[in-house]
Formats: C-alpha cells, structure tokens, sequence
C-alpha cells in the first residue's frame, strides 16, 4: 500500500509513511503505509510488509510499556473500530491503529546509547552530542559511558536539527523537558534490556510525546525499524559502521549513488526492497518472538 482514501473519513494529512484520518471529536486513525522515506525524501518504491511490521511492533511495545509512560493507543482490532471503519477491514487489517487525539510536542525526544549516524558527525567536530561532552578519542559505534537524551526539532521540511537540552526547555517548558528527557531514557533503558536478551543492540532510537491538556502520552511510533538503529549483537564491532536491521540499510544504499538528495528520490533495485522487507520482518520475529500478521 502507498496510499489510501476512506470514503466518508477525513483524512487530517498524509506523512511521510502514515495516514491520518479524523473518528470523531478524540480519535485519530494511524494507517501505516509502506512507503519509505530516507534523508526525508519519499522514495519512488515501496517496501512489501513494512508499514504492518511498522504498525504491530509499536503495537507491542505500547502494550509492555504502560507502566513506564502512558500511551495513545487505544485498539489496533479494526473490528472494534467506530463505523465505517471496519468495511474498510481488508485495507486496514494489520497495520492500523485507533489512538487518542493529542497535541504533539514540537520536538524529537531522541537517546542514544552509542556513536552513530549525526552523534558521530557531532562528536567528530566538537568533541559533544547536543551540547553533552563525551570522552575524548571515542569511535565511531561505541558505546557510551551512559545513555544521553539528545532532543531535536520537528522540521516541516528538510532534517530535523539537533538541539541541546536548554534550546528544548525554551520550546516546550522545564517541567515537560525534564518529564520528556526521564520518559525517554526509562524507555530506552526498558527497551534496551529486552532487545539485548533477544540478540539486537539499540543504538539510538526517537520517541514523540503528545499531550491531553497537561498530561503527556507517549505517541506516534515506539522502537520501530524507522525510529531506531537496530544492529545484530553477534556482529557487533566498534570503530566503523555496522550491519542493522533498519532502513540504515537503504540509507548505505543510496550514499553509493550520484544523488543530492533532494526530490524526486531514485528507484530501488529489487533486491534492495526485498532485502530491505526481510530486515523489517526479521528483527519482528526477534524483538516479539512472534510472526508478524502480513496477509
């Protein structure tokens, strides 16, 4: 699926992978397509399974995080979905979730747990992470002294920007910076302990908060293949870049390419969409130990 139109459902905006649709006055409906994006480029293809994979394992980190921060999601079973939902199951079935309504943050709440991607670009030239000094002599994929909050900006076009802590507090307010940057970390630090057992080491990851009046909720997506670096621990080796089970992989893809950057994104080979569908699937299977609900 790359796009989707519910007749008789408005659609609030369609994003980067999901749409969003308006059930009455406090939900929205998330539909995960499988359109893929990198360095904020929609790409021409899509990615068979990926907005399911998406969808089933925010799902099931939502479900086993409750006790750390309270989430949006209210259902992913489209047949408890308000009319007219449920006729549109066949469309909607396996990658669609029913969430409360809330007013999104206007920053990336992102932790990192080792040197990679813009935290390695950072650190190569200041020494810091969002304004937090880090050891000297640091290599690229090591794993930090301790995990650190690293907030960005939401930016409507182009890539987010990194900012530090106190640029965060000026946007959202100390008490929700201090409330977002603890959320984040205990999820992090939750997540990251159950991957390990499991064979996966998260690098960094993002999260997104929202809010219901003053009470914050956990939104969007949690510890996905597009929210976070995933990369296999029996290959781990510091001091270069590492194999993942994310869209890193397509990210190394098209850096191997005369390309700017900018739209209209090149098309995929077939074997990277196919290597890039059985990543998503594979570390499903290894995060949940559960097959994912693909028909």
């Amino acid at each position: 699926m790359r796009t989707l139109e519910l007749s008789g459902v408005d659609k609030i905006c369609s994003g980067k992978v999901r749409e969003m649709f308006v059930v009455g006055a406090d939900r929205i409906l998330m539909v995960a397509t499988d359109r893929i994006s990198a360095f904020d480029v929609i790409l021409p293809n899509t990615v068979p399974h990926k907005g399911k994979i998406l969808n089933q394992i925010s799902a099931f980190w939502f479900e086993r995080t409750r006790d750390i921060v309270p989430n949006h999601l209210v259902s992913t079973v489209v047949e408890s979905f308000p009319e007219p939902l449920p006729q549109y199951a066949p469309e909607l079935q396996g990658r669609s979730s029913l969430v409360k309504r809330c007013e999104p943050l206007p920053i990336e709440c992102v932790v990192r747990g080792y040197l990679a991607g813009s935290g390695w670009k950072d650190y190569q030239q200041t020494g810091a992470v969002c304004g937090i000094q880090l050891p000297k002599n640091l290599r690229e994929s090591d794993r930090l002294p301790r995990s650190i909050f690293t907030p960005a900006t939401k930016a409507q076009e182009g890539h987010d920007i990194n900012i530090s802590f106190d640029e965060a507090v000026e946007m959202v307010g100390r008490d929700v910076a201090d409330q977002v940057r603890r959320f984040s970390l205990a999820l992090y630090k939750w997540g990251s302990a159950w991957a390990s057992e499991r064979g996966i080491i998260i690098c960094d990851t993002k999260f997104e908060f929202g809010r219901i009046g003053s009470d914050l909720f956990l939104i969007d997506e949690v510890l996905t293949p597009d929210s976070s670096r995933f990369w296999p621990a029996d290959k781990y080796s510091p001091g270069t870049s590492q194999p993942s089970f994310d869209k890193q992989f397509i990210r190394d893809y098209l850096e191997t390419l005369d390309w700017d950057k900018k739209a209209p994104g090149p098309d995929l080979p077939a074997e990277i969409i196919e290597a890039t569908s059985g990543r998503y699937q594979q570390v499903f299977r290894m995060l949940t130990e559960q097959e994912p609900q693909l028909d």
